[in-house]
């Protein structure tokens, strides 16, 4: 994937704006003034929830709804002690055995404040073997008293992520970021916009493309934006682990690559209409797309899509990541481009008469 200037510019920005869970109202900003030229409104709820419709070539028509979430996990301030350390409870699945010796940004009263998580050295660490427990997590502001922390405009509540900013490894088209884990998810969405706008592609179906928040704590904001929307068919984006990566067991967990396409889940609530019509649209557009399976739920946003009021024809389109829930998440430029080259042909395949709910 060759990026335009533009388009990097955009996804720098973005990974680089801290977006913790509930606070995700700046990388929120960020996203709905860059896909505004390529539609027609934008929007936000009242928990930030932000969307972009593009409105189909003739009235009336059927919703697609095109999901990604805007927050991405971290720490929230539990306890600020005495002598001026800092006790965090997790936001999110933030990985407690790889937290220890990093940066984090936090977002206080008076603006970003660095913390350090206390490492103490191997050589007098006892069970120096063994990943920490949440409650031996401590963060260093420099500070030797809780009021020259409280001084930083820190307080109980306040949230943070790490410093990890965006690098392509070794100049080449592998991605490695902190939250990537959704945001390239909110990038693709982005992009697809600016596709059909550059192509001249007015869809059948109204496209509302949706960055909705805090999916890391429970696929909220996407069960909030359904309701609203109430959309006849729904794509949600996300990421999905990929296995090509030393030590996991194919058998137990699946083969999904990097640089071999998004992943289509193939599980109860993905519908088999909407993944039969991608499936479709891939191979008649030679786009290279892989295949997971879910023998329950998927574990993303689509869990609370599909089951919205009476029910919404909904399905599951991962990016192969690596490292998931760490700072140094791994993605692949190409297999974003092939996501966004499938959803352009999806929604160019759409006609007006499309309906994915099932028949007797």
């Amino acid at each position: 994937m060759n990026l335009t200037e533009e388009a990097s510019e955009f996804l720098t920005q973005i990974l680089d704006t801290p977006a913790p869970t509930g606070l995700e109202m700046d990388a929120q900003r960020l996203w709905a003034a860059y896909i505004a030229p390529f539609t027609d409104e934008q929007h936000c709820d009242a928990y930030g929830s932000t969307w972009a419709v593009l409105h189909a070539a003739e009235p009336g028509a059927p919703t697609l709804m095109l999901d990604a979430h805007a927050d991405e996990i971290g720490f929230s301030i539990r306890h600020i002690e005495d002598n001026g350390f800092v006790r965090v409870e997790r936001l999110g699945g933030s990985d407690v055995a790889i937290a220890r010796g990093r940066r984090i940004r936090f977002q206080g009263t008076d603006g970003e404040v660095i913390g350090i998580t206390g490492n103490t050295a191997i050589h007098i660490r006892e069970d120096s073997d063994k990943a920490p427990k949440l409650w031996d997590l401590y963060v260093d502001f420099g500070c030797d008293s809780r009021q020259e922390v409280e001084s930083l405009g820190l307080r109980v509540g306040d949230r943070g992520v790490y410093c990890d900013g965006p690098l392509m490894l070794n100049g080449g088209k592998r991605l490695v970021c902190r939250a990537l884990d959704d945001r390239l998810c909110g990038f693709i969405t982005a992009e697809v916009a600016r596709a059909l706008s550059e192509r001249g592609i007015r869809p059948a179906w109204n496209i509302v493309f949706a960055n909705t928040v805090q999916e890391e704590v429970g696929c909220i904001g996407a069960a909030m934006l359904t309701y609203r929307i109430r959309p006849q068919a729904a794509i949600c984006l996300d990421v999905t682990h990929a296995t090509d990566s030393p030590g996991l067991d194919k058998g137990r967990y699946g083969d999904v690559r990097l640089g071999k396409g998004g992943c289509l889940c193939i599980g109860p609530a993905c519908h088999p209409n909407l993944n039969a019509r991608l499936e479709l649209a891939a191979l008649e557009n030679g786009i290279p797309m892989q295949r997971e399976t879910s023998g329950r739920t998927t574990g993303t946003n689509t869990d609370q899509i599909f089951r919205s009021r009476a029910g919404v024809p909904a399905t599951n389109l991962s990016l192969p990541l690596r490292y998931m829930h760490s700072p140094v998440e791994t993605a692949d430029l190409d297999d974003v481009q092939a996501c966004i080259e499938l959803l352009v042909a999806f929604i160019r395949s759409l006609s007006p008469e499309d309906d994915f709910g099932h028949k007797l």
